[in-house]
């Protein structure tokens, strides 16, 4: 048993405690996916946190999704990701960055080259998407062939590369939240009839390659991923089987060693469990909607060795030091979480400056 304040070790990297930046999306980065000028500073200004889990970074041009995420596949990306490793490793923070493909979930005029969205089939998952003329229904994306899947888990590797490059501790590949490597997961997502559909072992196969390529690349100590078992994000169903689904790929991923597993926990409380016991790593434990006064709560009771936070982290700073003294976090402004410029990023006041206001 422990709590949020000891210190833990999540594959060969020592944090100060058990709390963990969950990734968030903020569409601040430069048209071309280098990290804005503001990044460092919003990083810096929340690295009391033990780990800073990045927000979802394009592993390749194919990759992007929406309107102005960050890139991590040039070198320009790279020395964009070096300021922001720099200052929070000087605030005594780790920092993994997210790679996130978005898959079917983006659309033509999101994306540097103009093309079709990729997926694992051609089938349009339905909804809108923000672009640069307004919403937009989202298109239909183009079935990946067998090469291009395998180039899109070299496109992976290749990343992780390039963030240790940037100074990264390491990644966190997204496996969750209807994108990408969930979208092969899900069958009414993947119509495939090769070795990558049909049976929940096939639908695994890309994730568990991915995750395989990646930790030959730069590590498995240094590979995160995040999973979200039954979500239903972006029209995925991955249906009645959808637990055993996890269970295989939670113990397929297992055996290769990786740092943590990062679990958007949607109520499966029977699934969790499960997980728990397959699963002989670090665990990091996000509870949508949990309340102030239950963090620190799935730390004590040992379901999980990291609690994650989003929103809480976004609008104040200062957390760390909230949670430690019992004061009020600031309330998240909605309307600023995507894109503009510092309003809403880094503007956010410490208990310190909201008290001499």
């Amino acid at each position: 048993m422990s709590d949020i304040w000891t210190p833990a070790r999540i594959g060969s990297i020592d944090i100060a405690n058990r709390l963990a930046m969950a990734p968030m999306t903020r569409s601040r980065a430069e048209a071309d996916g280098t990290p804005g000028a503001l990044a460092a500073q919003y990083y810096e200004q929340r690295a009391g946190l033990g780990l800073i889990i990045a927000e979802g970074t394009q592993p390749s041009a194919d990759g992007q999704g929406y309107l102005t995420t960050p890139g991590i596949y040039t070198d320009a990306h790279v020395e964009g990701w070096k300021k922001i490793a720099s200052a929070i490793h000087a605030q005594g923070s780790r920092l993994f960055i997210q790679l996130m493909h978005a898959g079917r979930t983006s659309h033509p005029d999101n994306t540097p080259h103009h093309r079709q969205a990729v997926a694992p089939s051609a089938v349009q998952p339905g909804g809108e998407i923000f672009t640069p003329t307004g919403m937009q229904s989202i298109p239909e994306p183009r079935a990946l062939t067998i090469e291009e899947v395998r180039q899109t888990v070299d496109d992976f590797r290749n990343a992780a590369r390039h963030a240790v490059d940037a100074g990264a501790d390491g990644v966190e590949i997204h496996g969750a939240n209807g994108y990408l490597v969930q979208q092969f997961l899900a069958p009414n997502a993947n119509l495939r009839t090769d070795s990558y559909g049909g049976s929940l072992q096939n639908r695994a196969r890309f994730a568990i390659e991915v995750a395989t390529a990646v930790a030959a690349e730069i590590g498995a100590d240094r590979v995160g991923i995040r999973l979200s078992p039954g979500a239903t994000f972006g029209g995925l169903d991955e249906g009645a089987e959808g637990p055993d689904l996890y269970r295989y790929l939670v113990s397929e991923l297992n055996k290769l060693g990786l740092a943590y597993v990062h679990l958007l926990h949607l109520g499966n409380e029977a699934l969790l469990a499960d997980i728990r016991s397959l699963w002989d790593q670090a665990l990091i434990l996000n509870r949508p909607g949990r309340k102030l006064e239950d963090v620190g709560s799935d730390v004590k009771s040992g379901i999980a060795d990291l609690e994650a936070y989003g929103q809480f982290v976004l609008s104040t700073p200062d957390f760390v030091e909230r949670l430690k003294s019992g004061a009020a976090l600031n309330k998240p402004d909605n309307a600023s979480f995507y894109g503009g410029g510092a309003e809403g990023y880094v503007d956010y006041p410490t208990l310190n400056e909201t008290v001499s206001a």
